[in-house]
């Protein structure tokens, strides 16, 4: 199916966000029941407990169990790469997907040790978008399509969701869309990337600044999505909202990928509520965007990879909370006493 044959209107994705749904409160229920008969003190296992608990509310699975995880690697091309806002050229994108495929990739590892399947989602990796500092990335149907093949990530079962990208020039993309669904300036939003030096950041904060600009005070978050994203983060944006709709938990990664979060956040506050944040990027911008959402990411490990390698780590930790709630003993099961 092509992604013409998918469109739809961003009438239609504003009411699926209006449609998604909240908690399973009897799941809640059921999980907390049980951890209160496990065999440790209460809440002595601090955040994997939370981490059951979201599960949970979000999967409605009263006895939670991951049998089919998912990291989902978003690849495209971006035309503001060739305006020098990145220590690689663009001929990187195909490289790097031939390399998922090849297995040779930081995430291909970290997925094989954690039982994690890998799955990269092409977005036409070799025709890059329209540099946004000169005009629109996308036209409406465009988008709007885009963000629906996202949304088709979810076939076959999967039952925990990770987000991962790939393209160079995005985290220019992603500084952009940060600057003008919160404001500031472009300089509080960019980030050296892949490693860009002195010079490159500046031409990033210019590039940033320019379209930005070309928005004219735009505040629709799918409006500056089309006119100054790019199709891995707008078929993330659909995955998310997806991911809610079909009670399948998600893990973001790190800068880009939280870039189509804040997307959503900014179409509905709490429509990230059944989203984990994996870990803080070495981006500094990511810290000050997940404090405006008033998000918390598990960890910080100084990365700024991309590739979903944050969020396949963090499916690791939600599989080992899973299983620790699940195979635990109970005081009655083991024999032991409980506190007086």
């Amino acid at each position: 199916m092509s992604l013409a044959e998918t469109a739809m209107p961003f009438s239609d994705i504003r009411n699926l966000v209006k449609a998604m749904p909240g908690p399973d409160a009897e799941a809640l229920a059921a999980v907390r029941a049980r951890d209160a008969q496990l065999t440790k003190p209460a809440g002595s296992l601090g955040k994997l407990e939370e981490i059951v608990e979201w599960y949970a509310s979000w999967s409605g699975k009263g006895a939670p169990k991951i049998t089919r995880p998912l990291v989902g690697i978003f690849a495209t091309a971006h035309g503001v790469a060739e305006e020098g806002v990145s220590a690689f050229p663009s001929a990187v994108n195909r490289q790097m997907v031939d390399n998922f495929a090849a297995g040779g990739a930081a995430i291909n590892q970290i997925c094989r040790v954690n039982d994690i399947g890998l799955k990269v989602f092409d977005l036409a990796v070799d025709l890059p978008t329209p540099s946004i500092t000169k005009q629109d990335a996308m036209d409406e149907p465009n988008c709007a399509a885009t963000m629906a093949y996202g949304m088709e990530a979810l076939a076959g079962g999967i039952d925990l969701i990770c987000l991962g990208e790939m393209g160079i020039g995005n985290t220019t993309v992603a500084a952009a869309i940060y600057n003008a669904l919160f404001g500031g300036e472009a300089e509080d939003w960019v980030g050296r990337g892949t490693g860009v030096d002195d010079e490159g950041l500046k031409r990033k904060a210019d590039a940033v600044r320019t379209a930005v600009a070309r928005l004219g005070g735009e505040k629709d978050p799918l409006e500056i999505l089309r006119r100054i994203g790019g199709r891995e983060i707008a078929a993330m944006a659909g995955l998310i909202i997806a991911a809610r709709l079909q009670r399948v938990p998600l893990i973001v990664d790190g800068f880009v990928t939280t870039a189509a979060a804040a997307v959503v956040y900014a179409m509905d506050p709490k429509g990230l509520d059944h989203c984990l944040f994996a870990h803080v990027s070495a981006e500094t911008a990511h810290k000050r965007a997940l404090d405006v959402m008033g998000k918390e990411a598990l960890f910080d490990f100084g990365m700024r990879l991309g590739e979903g390698s944050g969020g396949a780590l963090a499916a690791g930790i939600v599989k080992a909370a899973l299983e620790t709630h699940a195979g635990m003993a109970t005081f009655a099961d083991a024999g032991v006493s409980e506190k007086s």
